[in-house]
This record gives C-alpha cells, sequence and structure tokens, in this order.
C-alpha cells in the first residue's frame, strides 16, 4: 500500500494499483479511457486543450525553507502555502474516490545522485509514460524502495481559480518542503515530466552537480568520448545527438556531476510533427507497444498521419530508452571532451562555428539565444530573438549564475572545448539569405567531436568577439565567414549590430552575474 500518511492530506483510493506491468497499464488505459492502439501498438491518447506545457499554471510554494534559495519571477512564480494546500486537499479528496495507479521509479542514472520518485496517477496512461521516462528500478529496489518525492496527478480535477489563488482550472505546484508535486486539471502529461526536472535542478546544485537541458551521446570507439548539445526548439539537438556512430545516452536532460555526466531520466519524449522513417529511423522504429503517443491524427486503419497538425504542432510520443537501438547502458558516462550550443539565427550574422572562451561559454550559456523567423503576423518582417536562461529557463528554480558558474567550473577543470554551432541562415537574414545545410552542419559536428576542429586556425570576428575557424574539412570555406557571405555588408553590420544590442538588453537582467562573464558578451556599437 501507498504510505499515505506521508502526505499533508491523506488520499484513500477506492483500490491502489501499484507497479503494474506495461501490457496490464496498456489494457487497463483501453478499457478505462477514452484512448485506442496505432498500427505499431502504441498507446494513442489525446490531452484536450491543453497540449502542450502551460506556464503560468506553474508555481513553486512560497515556504520558509526554500524562500531564499529560489529564484523567483515570471518563470519560479510564487503561492501562499495556504493555496497550496486548498489545492492539495481538493486533489486528495478527488483522488479518494477514485482507484489511482502508482508507479515507483528513479530520477537520476547515478546510484549516487539519483532521487527515489513515486508517481500517483489517475489515469493509466499517465502512469505508463512516467513508467517510460523514469528509470524503472530492478525487483530488488522495489522491495526497498523509499519515496523522496512524490508526483501526484488529477488531471480531471478542474479548480475554482479565485478559491485557490490561481490562473486557471489548471494548476502545476511544487513543495519542497512537502517533497511534493501537484498537478490538476491538465492532462499533458509532459507537466509531470519537466516537474520532475524542475525538482533535480533544485537537489542537484546542492549536491555539487550541475543539472543539464540538453542531450548526450558518448563514443562507441571504448575512448569514452563523451558530448553534450545545448538547444532550444528548433535547432537541431536531437537531430544531431542521434548519431548511428555513437551511442545515445539520453535525449534531453542530465546531470553533471564530479564522476561524468549521466541521464537524469530513463526514456525519451520525443516531437511527431512531419516525423519521418528516413530522416528519424531511431525515434519512427521506437513508436511500437509500451509507447505513449499524444494527440497524433490517424485514419482508420490506425496509420498515424505525422504532417497533421490539426490537434497541435506539439505532437509527441514517450518511450524507454532501451527501445533505441544505439543508447548506452546504463546512461552514463565520462566527463564531456566537447559542449555544443546550438542556435538557428534566423538574423544570418553569427557563424556556423565559433571557439568560445570559458567565459564565453558561460555567457552564451546563460543567454540560451536562438531566433524564430518572421511570423505570419501583419507587420512582422524581421526575425525574433529568442532567449532562455541556461537554454532551459522554466525548470531552473535557483538564480542563474549558480548554473553559470558551475558549467564554468566544470568546462576549465576539465578541459572541455566549447563551440556555438548556428543551424541558422547564412548570407543574409531569414527570406535573404539560405539555412546551413545539414550535411555542412554535421560535418562541422564531426570535426568538434574528433578533435580536428581544435587544432584549426582561428580569427576573431568584431562584432561578437568570436573565434572562426579558417577552415573545417567537409565543409565551403567562403560559408565559415559570415559578413563575406552577404552581399550587402552595411548591411551585415547593421543586423550584427542590432543582434548585439539584443543580448546586451536582454543580458542586463542578470544583475548577479560576475563581471567577467558580463564583459565576454557582444558589444554593440
Amino acid at each position: 500500500m501507498i504510505e499515505l500518511k506521508k502526505y499533508r492530506h491523506a488520499i484513500v483510493p477506492k483500490n491502489i494499483h501499484r507497479n503494474l506491468t506495461v501490457p496490464v497499464l496498456v489494457e487497463t488505459a483501453l478499457k478505462t479511457e477514452p484512448c485506442k492502439l496505432t498500427d505499431t501498438g502504441a498507446l494513442l491518447v489525446e490531452t484536450g486543450k491543453y497540449t502542450g506545457r502551460s506556464p503560468k499554471d506553474r508555481f513553486i510554494v512560497d515556504e520558509p525553507g526554500v524562500r531564499e534559495d529560489i529564484n523567483w519571477g515570471k518563470e519560479n512564480v510564487k503561492i501562499s502555502v495556504e493555496n497550496y494546500d486548498k489545492i492539495f486537499a481538493k486533489i486528495a479528496a478527488y483522488l479518494s474516490e477514485r482507484e489511482v495507479y502508482v508507479f515507483d521509479g528513479f530520477a537520476g542514472a547515478d546510484e549516487k545522485y539519483r532521487t527515489p520518485i513515486r508517481v500517483i496517477n489517475e489515469y493509466a496512461s499517465q502512469n505508463l509514460f512516467m513508467r517510460n521516462m523514469l528509470i524503472r528500478p530492478t525487483d530488488a529496489e522495489l522491495e526497498n524502495f523509499e519515496e523522496g518525492f512524490a508526483v501526484i496527478c488529477a488531471p480531471g480535477l478542474k479548480l475554482d481559480a479565485q478559491e485557490c489563488g490561481i490562473n486557471s482550472e489548471a494548476a502545476i505546484v511544487i513543495s519542497f518542503t512537502d517533497r511534493v508535486v501537484l498537478v490538476a486539471g491538465s492532462k499533458y502529461a509532459g507537466e509531470m515530466k519537466k516537474s520532475v526536472f524542475s525538482v533535480m535542478n533544485y537537489l542537484l546544485p546542492k549536491k555539487g552537480v550541475l543539472g543539464m537541458h540538453c542531450s548526450a551521446n558518448m563514443a562507441l570507439d571504448g575512448s569514452g568520448n563523451t558530448a553534450l548539445f545545448f538547444g532550444l526548439s528548433g535547432t537541431g539537438k536531437t537531430t544531431l545527438s542521434a548519431d548511428p556512430k555513437r551511442g545515445l545516452i539520453g535525449d534531453d536532460e542530465h546531470g553533471w556531476s564530479d564522476d561524468g555526466i549521466f541521464n537524469i531520466e530513463g526514456g525519451c519524449y520525443a516531437k511527431c510533427i512531419n516525423l519521418s522513417k528516413e530522416h528519424e529511423p531511431e525515434i519512427y522504429g521506437a513508436i511500437k507497444f509500451g509507447s505513449v503517443v499524444e494527440n497524433v491524427v490517424v485514419n482508420e486503419n490506425r496509420e498515424p498521419d505525422y504532417t497533421d497538425k490539426s490537434l497541435t504542432e506539439n505532437t509527441r510520443v514517450s518511450y524507454p530508452i532501451y527501445y533505441i537501438p544505439n543508447k548506452v547502458e546504463p546512461s552514463v558516462g565520462g566527463h564531456p571532451n566537447t559542449v555544443i550550443f546550438l542556435t538557428a539565427d534566423a538574423f544570418g550574422v553569427l557563424p556556423p562555428v565559433a571557439r568560445l572562451t570559458k567565459e564565453q561559454a558561460m555567457y552564451y550559456f546563460v543567454s540560451g539565444y536562438t531566433s524564430k523567423v518572421a511570423g505570419t503576423e501583419r507587420g512582422i518582417v524581421d526575425p525574433v530573438a529568442t532567449f532562455s536562461t541556461c537554454f532551459g529557463s522554466p525548470f531552473l528554480p535557483l538564480n542563474s549564475a549558480v548554473y553559470a558558474e558551475m558549467l564554468g567550473e566544470k568546462i576549465e577543470k576539465h578541459g572541455a572545448e566549447v563551440y556555438l554551432i548556428n543551424t541558422g541562415w547564412v548570407g543574409g537574414k531569414y527570406g535573404v539569405g539560405k539555412r546551413m545545410s545539414l550535411p555542412g552542419t554535421r560535418a562541422i559536428v564531426t570535426a568538434a567531436l574528433n578533435g580536428s576542429l581544435k587544432n584549426a586556425e582561428f580569427v576573431v570576428e568584431p562584432f561578437f568577439g568570436l573565434e572562426i575557424p579558417k577552415a573545417v574539412e567537409g565543409v565551403d570555406s567562403n560559408v565559415l565567414d559570415p559578413k563575406a557571405m552577404w552581399a550587402d555588408k552595411a548591411e551585415y553590420d547593421v543586423t550584427a549590430n542590432k543582434l548585439a544590442k539584443l543580448f546586451e538588453e536582454n543580458f542586463a537582467k542578470y544583475d548577479k552575474m560576475p563581471e567577467s562573464i558580463k564583459n565576454a558578451g557582444p558589444k554593440a556599437k
């Protein structure tokens, strides 16, 4: 049975289904929820009005023991203990009228730093989702399982926003004192996954471990050569880290300890929009029995149409990492030889690749830059800069300086080479220039990983102070100098200065950042 007495409010369900097998969870979901199987046997669900994370409905409890730790702001929003207590009581009462599904798993592939997570779900499909995403214990570990954090999820419960002091019918609430995550009102399973990541990004730094929103892979030649890939959506993080010649440690969340890197998760949560067997065969092949597919449209034969975005562009699939053929088991690796920051610069002024100093690495890590192409809204003709602190601002409870300083220390201590790679536009902004070719970017990544790029001859460009290689094997040297690719050199200067100014304006909010990091950024004229 669940140790219900541990919680602030007693949950006394009609029945408790604990650590069910995949077939039983799938059968139960088909019997009790409006879901179906795809033609490959994956469980297909729809998440209703919430087809993605809901940032405005996410809160951290303002508790004395953690109040001074949290970087309060628009990403980490306070909720009072009183309102948290109201929400918890409502969830407890709601689940006490129902059957619940429990999964006990771990966050953190390195046993020294893992956190035992108990998940309590209203829906069997969501319990299967978390069974995929967390690290699955052995039978012996289950016998001695001691809960470190609880995720309690009741998507069918719609809250009264005014009564509970929140913004809508949904709420995602983290209490670091009670060691509980509450999810109500939203059926989007990614809320549970990312809440666990937020928890780990609070707990890990206190153990000297850097939590990172990145993918990681490893050489298969026994050298222990590992690499990290940071990048926001659309920059190529998943595509470029999925290399059949290298082993996949993980695709999204990692920790960097004194011993090396480790996957926080036991599975993958991949986007399905425009998925094809040709371009992403590993993900395509992982959509099978045991996977949970969200909001994908299928025909009468249950064949998915991955181009159909009528429900959402954020179509997703969750599957255990062992569904990937070249996974690394266990999901751990040595200290990274190479750290790559990916950006898709639609202004077309950043070089396809640049080597970063330690201070520059910290600057661009904190900035977390990419850009969106000009939209379809009337009057929007220029790219839009997007900055996300440490490439994952919604999931970082502590001040950004904590994560940046840890990264800088680890890079320096372990001698990792850091590169900024632009997968965006060259020769002009979006609509004028052209996007960097995928083969060209892959050649740059290969040169970074095999060490040849380290020995290249570099020149420094003036706007961003970045070191640009003169040549990279397999890449047209002309594209490496961004200004040289522009027909109108004066227009390049104007656009580069504009982006530099956007960097400066964004970085001004980091008032606790050391001067050495602030000075490593671009200098607008």
